[in-house]
């Protein structure tokens, strides 16, 4: 596990960059959120993060962070966030212990959720995953491959006025790439859907999740009021941890 030392060194690197990016867009550094992504790290690492002073933790199986929460159950004030796909039969155990659903990537799903946010009394807060790249491996509406734009509007809007979720804005992975302006067409097409949306009578829409370490100024540049960081924060994922 990462020293404290070298992970405060890696957060304020981060936070730089952050700033940078932030500058470059004239935008505000405060408005970019990090997202610290403990996935197949240890509940102590966890710990680590928060003592340093991160409180957004991001994870990609249900049960693993549901094992992590239970053993951290003394950080009150730490934020879950749900980042990876959400299988049916683990629904139920999202409502509740997370602060943001991050890949609401499916009408099927987002149904689901409703009904079990409604059955416990809680307006879950989501985001709403969307495929802008066109790849096959990547989940969330298509927004790549030709589909209507009337109808894919229609959808998303749909799922915004479910009661029960509360629907905060948009999430999406871009490429594994180094082209850049591949990945400003990806970050900027989230911006436009989620402008379209608006334009089409949803709500404010204000978050914006996507970015990840090796592409998150570039997201930033383009607006993204998340970024969702591991590597560059806590180095390789340990042995065995896929």
């Amino acid at each position: 596990m990462i020293a404290e030392s070298d992970l405060k060194a890696n957060m304020d690197a981060v936070r730089s960059r952050i700033e940078a990016a932030a500058r470059r867009a004239q935008r505000s550094p405060g408005a970019i959120r990090i997202v610290a992504v403990t996935k197949g790290h240890p509940p102590e690492l966890v710990r680590l993060a928060y003592r340093a002073g991160l409180r957004d933790f991001g994870e990609n199986r249900v049960d693993e962070a549901r094992a992590k929460q239970a053993q951290l159950t003394d950080l009150t004030d730490a934020r879950w966030h749900m980042i990876g796909h959400v299988q049916s039969r683990k629904a139920r155990d999202v409502v509740g212990p997370f602060a943001l659903v991050h890949s609401v990537d499916r009408p099927k799903i987002a149904l689901s959720l409703a009904r079990l946010a409604h059955e416990s009394g809680l307006c879950l807060p989501v985001l709403l995953e969307c495929n802008i790249s066109g790849e096959v491996s990547k989940d969330g509406w298509d927004v790549a491959s030709g589909t209507d734009r009337t109808d894919l509007l229609a959808s998303l809007l749909a799922v915004t006025r479910l009661p029960s979720l509360e629907v905060r804005g948009l999430m999406t992975m871009a490429p594994w790439t180094g082209d850049v302006m591949l990945l400003r067409h990806v970050f900027g097409g989230l911006v436009q859907l989620r402008n379209e949306l608006r334009d089409a009578g949803a709500a404010a829409l204000p978050e914006l999740s996507m970015g990840m370490t090796d592409d998150f100024e570039i997201a930033i540049e383009e607006g993204a009021t998340m970024v969702r960081i591991g590597r560059a924060l806590f180095g390789d994922r340990p042995a065995g941890a896929d």
